[in-house]
C-alpha cells in the first residue's frame, strides 16, 4: 500500500489530515517531526482506530543534518520493504516565531530554515521515491500576498533574496521582523512550488507540485511562541468575527486538515500541479496567488540560492531537479 510522508502530522491540521488519510483513503503514513514521543502517541491511536501502518521518523526541518538523517532512514525503509514507495510528501510543519531573531544549528534564521529550507532539502532527497501520479503538497499561507488582507497584516520582505533572509541580523543591522520572516518564508514556498511544477513538466514527470493555504486556524501550535494572552485572544469568537469582517482568510482545524488530505490524494486534484488552493470559511477553492509568486526570474534565483544554502552533495538530489 502506498505511503504518505507528512511533516507536522501530529498536531494542528496535521492530525485531521492524517485521520482522513488513514480512515477514508486507507493510506499508510510516516509521521515526521522533532517529537518522536508525541508522534508515537498519535501513531498508536491511528493504528488502533484505522488498522493502517504508521511509522514515526525523527526529523527537525530546521536542521539540514536532521532532514538528511530522516530522509536516509525513509529510503532505507523503502529498500528493506518496510514501507512501499511514497504516494505523496506533505510539507506541513511550520513555525511563526516571536521576539529576538534566532538561528538554526546551520546558522540560518530559524523561520526560513524550518518552513522553507528543510522542506526543499526533503523534497530534493525523496522525490525520486514518489510513485507516478504522486504529489508534493506544500502548506503555504495567504500572508505571502501583500495585496490581500492576510498579507497586509505582516508584509513581505520582497527586497531580500533567500540568502539575505537566512542571514538577517548577522551583519549588525536590524533583523527583519518575525511577521515578515514568516510571510516571506511562505512566499519562498510558493515560488519553489511553482518552479518545481515547471521542472517536473519539462521532464515529463507525472508528479504534481501543489500549494495549499489552510487559512488562519485557531487551535493549532502555530502561535505557540506568542504570549498566552495573545494566544487566548486569537481563539475568541469576537476576534474571529473581526478577522472575517476584515477579509482575513479563515480556516477551521478540522475542515482545513481534511482539505489538506484531499489536495494530497483525492482524484479531484489529479490535474492540479502548479495550482494554489485555499481553505476559507469552510470552502476549498482554487485561487490566484500573489503577483510575486509568478515571477519566474525571481523563482530561478531562489532555486539557485536554495541549492547553495542546503549544501547538496554530489551524490544527493534528484537528476530531474538539477
Amino acid at each position: 500500500m502506498p505511503t504518505i510522508l507528512i511533516t507536522g502530522g501530529h498536531s494542528g491540521i496535521g492530525i485531521e489530515c492524517c485521520k482522513l488519510l488513514a480512515s477514508t483513503y486507507n493510506y499508510n503514513l510516516i509521521l515526521a517531526g522533532r517529537s518522536p514521543e508525541q508522534m508515537e502517541i498519535f501513531a498508536k491511536e491511528l493504528r488502533k482506530s484505522y488498522n493502517v501502518k504508521i511509522s514515526v521518523l525523527a526529523m527537525d526541518t530546521s536542521s539540514l543534518k536532521s532532514v538528511r538523517t530522516g530522509a536516509a532512514q525513509c529510503l532505507k525503509m523503502i529498500v528493506n520493504g518496510e514501507i512501499d514507495s511514497l504516494q505523496a510528501i506533505i510539507c506541513n510543519a511550520g513555525i511563526r516565531l516571536n521576539g529576538a531573531v534566532s538561528y538554526s544549528t546551520d546558522g540560518y534564521e530559524e523561520t526560513i530554515a524550518t518552513n522553507y529550507l528543510g522542506h526543499t532539502l526533503l523534497v530534493e532527497l525523496l522525490i525520486d521515491s514518489i510513485v507516478n501520479n504522486g504529489r508534493v503538497v506544500f502548506t503555504a499561507s495567504g500572508t505571502h500576498d501583500p495585496d490581500t488582507a492576510d498579507g497586509k497584516l505582516m508584509g513581505v520582505a520582497a527586497e531580500y533574496d533567500v540568502i539575505g533572509l537566512a542571514h538577517t541580523g548577522k551583519d549588525g543591522s536590524k533583523p527583519i521582523s518575525a511577521g515578515k520572516l514568516y510571510a516571506t518564508s511562505k512566499l519562498c514556498i510558493m515560488l519553489y512550488a511553482y518552479e518545481l511544477d515547471r521542472r517536473l513538466k519539462k521532464v515529463g514527470s507525472s508528479i504534481a507540485s501543489i500549494a495549499y493555504d489552510p487559512g488562519a486556524t485557531s487551535g493549532t501550535s502555530f502561535l505557540r511562541s506568542m504570549p498566552k494572552p495573545v494566544r487566548w485572544l486569537t481563539s475568541t469568537a469576537f476576534i474571529h468575527w473581526v478577522m472575517k469582517r476584515s477579509g482575513i482568510t479563515m480556516g477551521d482545524i478540522v475542515f482545513s486538515g481534511k482539505s489538506l488530505a484531499k489536495v494530497a490524494v483525492a482524484p479531484d486534484f489529479v490535474n492540479s500541479s502548479g495550482k494554489y488552493f485555499q481553505s476559507n470559511d469552510f470552502r476549498l477553492t482554487e485561487r490566484r496567488s500573489s503577483k510575486l509568486s509568478y515571477d519566474e526570474e525571481r523563482a530561478l534565483k531562489l532555486w539557485s540560492d536554495t541549492k547553495t544554502l542546503i549544501h547538496l552533495k554530489p551524490n544527493e538530489g534528484s537528476p530531474i531537479l538539477r
